[in-house]
């Protein structure tokens, strides 16, 4: 099982790289794993400010649909293009192609709410 040690993550197994105030959020590899083959994925929250554990949009797999929730607070500046066509990049490269949305943070102390690559090692077993 893949576990960057430089991500934070999230009990809803979601993973979020920092650079300055923006936040790139993606899947887990446990996720994209449990999920099965994603065939479609809905993100319509661009340019919504919305709070951690908020509804950014959805992810479905052939055996089910999930939501995807914001693990930080902030504004959804983009949306990776790329698995609007192309979803299946999340199965092949859940910490790098197949990244969701970056965020700009709205307050960096909710960082230290998020797990370590140690602790989501932990939580996933």
């Amino acid at each position: 099982m893949n576990v960057p040690a430089d991500l934070k993550y999230t009990k809803d197994h979601e993973w979020v790289k920092v650079d300055g105030d923006i936040a790139t959020i993606g899947i887990t590899d446990f996720a994209q794993g449990e999920l099965g083959d994603i065939v479609y994925v809905e993100i319509e929250t661009e340019g919504e400010t919305l709070d951690a554990e908020e509804v950014f949009g959805s992810i479905e797999a052939v055996k089910t649909v999930s939501d995807l929730f914001m693990p930080i607070g902030g504004e959804v500046t983009e949306i990776n293009e790329e698995i609007e066509s192309n979803p299946e990049v999340i199965n092949s490269d859940a910490y790098g192609q197949g990244w969701l949305i970056k965020v700009k943070i709205s307050d960096s102390s909710e960082l230290d709410g998020l797990l370590s690559a140690d602790a989501y090692q932990e939580l996933i077993g």
